[in-house]
Formats: C-alpha cells, structure tokens, sequence
C-alpha cells in the first residue's frame, strides 16, 4: 500500500537524499560482519551471527523465479528500493537476499539501497506497522520520487503467524523460532508474490514520467 496520507510530510528532495545516503547490499554485510566483531553486547552479536548465516542460506537457495524476470524485462521506469533494516533483525536476513538478487538481476532498473532504521527515526516513523518500528521496511520510488509501493516488515502470512504467536502467552516467548521454521519450509515463495505486486505498482504509477 502507499500512505497517500503521509507521504507529503517527506519532500522528494527528502527521498532523494535518504537514497544518496544508503549504501548497497555488499556494504550492508561489511558492516554487519564489523558489528558482529565489535558490538559489546553478547546477545546482539549472536542475532548478527545468526542472520549472516541466514543470509548465506538465501543467497545460496534463492532462484528468481520465471515470472519475476519477465517482469524485470518489462519494468519501464527506474525504480528505487529504499529499505529500512538494522544487522540484528531476523526477518531482514531472510527478505534482503532476495531484494538484492532481483536488483542485481533488473541490469540497473532497480537500485536497492539500504538505510538503518536507529538512524533515521524520522523515515521510520512514517512506516510504522501498528504504531511499532518493525523492520524490514521496503519504501519503492519511481524516478521521480514519488512513493509507488510499500512491503514490510514479513510477507502477509507470515505477520499473520506473528500475530498469533505472540497473542498466546505459551507460544509467545518462543515465536521467532517458528517464524523462521515458516521463512525455511515458504522458501521465500509468499515474498515473492508480494515483490511481484509491488513490480506490477512500479510498472502502473510513475506520476512524473511522461512529463
């Protein structure tokens, strides 16, 4: 969805910057690995652990699949990913992979840039999710900067499961273990399908571009 009701309290030029300031996907994981190595926090450093290995794991499993690179063939306009994210979150490891492999794979039509959520409180907070900070949180541009589509912060079903998790106190404190039982068995399939709808956006609205 977009937030036709938010969006006109960040500026265009506002997108812009956020976009020159990101940094790509191969930095992401330079960072990360010098996070890992340096954060004094025990637990933190095994979650950056953690979802290095997870991203390994969809690095190396993840196929695009026929429907995405027709879609990726087709995509008229450039398009932006702007993607709030932090090295501790876990639904972050499972949906970057992916994000970055269709990047790679639009030859330029698509420029993925990452920005961390703790920095940039003002972006995160027109994004929120239920009133919460949840990330991943992709923010998709056209040319122009104009908003085209919004996913995040996990695919549809499972937010529902989160949801439901957490509402029983037995599963609650345990609900991330099933969480990534569920990203393991969906094999990225239901964030593809949301990706495919968000191509679909970007290929319909792009305000500007024939002006």
């Amino acid at each position: 969805m977009t937030p036709d009701n938010l969006t006109s309290r960040i500026t265009k030029s506002d997108y812009a910057a956020y976009l020159n300031n990101g940094i790509s996907y191969d930095t992401y994981k330079a960072h990360m690995e010098d996070d890992r190595s340096a954060n004094p926090d025990s637990k933190i450093k095994e979650y950056i652990n953690l979802n290095q290995h997870r991203m390994s794991r969809v690095e190396k499993t993840y196929h695009l699949s026929e429907i995405i690179s027709n879609q990726l063939k087709w995509l008229k306009h450039k398009t932006y990913w702007l993607v709030l994210t932090e090295h501790w979150c876990g639904d972050a490891s499972q949906a970057l992979p992916v994000f970055n492999q269709i990047a790679e794979m639009s030859e330029g039509k698509i420029e993925l840039k990452l920005v961390y959520r703790d920095q940039n409180p003002e972006l995160m907070d027109m994004y929120l999710t239920n009133k919460s900070r949840s990330i991943p949180k992709l923010v998709q541009l056209d040319e122009h900067f104009n908003v085209t589509g919004i996913w995040g912060p996990r695919p549809t079903p499972a937010q529902k499961l989160v949801v439901h998790l957490k509402s029983n106190p037995e599963t609650a404190p345990t609900y991330a273990n099933d969480l990534h039982l569920w990203y393991a068995k969906d094999k990225q399939i239901s964030l593809e399908a949301e990706i495919k709808q968000l191509l679909v956006r970007a290929n319909l609205a792009c305000t500007d571009c024939n002006s």
